[in-house]
């Protein structure tokens, strides 16, 4: 095997280990993005409310927004919403 032969090959590995390794980064990116929505979402909803009728900083409610149970949440909603977000995908 000549140089140019093997480093084609090793080309050819890397092409195929980023082509399995990409609905990985999609599925992680995606559901990073819908914690990002559901997280800002709670913010806005937080500091909105607690604002109001307290006179609070946003550091505060961002301090009320990250707990164990919302991350939870968030994380179960992300991954129901990347499920159906590739259902819709298929079928279109």
């Amino acid at each position: 095997m000549e140089e140019s032969d093997s480093a084609a090959y090793v080309q050819k590995g890397k092409r195929q280990e980023r082509r399995r390794l990409a609905p990985v980064w999609r599925a992680i990116i995606e559901t990073g993005f819908i914690l990002f929505l559901f997280y800002s979402n709670l913010l806005m909803g937080e500091f909105t409310r607690s604002n109001a009728a307290h006179g609070r900083s946003v550091i505060l409610a961002i301090v009320d927004i990250f707990t164990v149970t919302n991350l939870a949440i968030g994380t179960v909603s992300a991954l129901i919403g990347f499920v159906v977000v590739e259902f819709l995908r298929g079928k279109i």
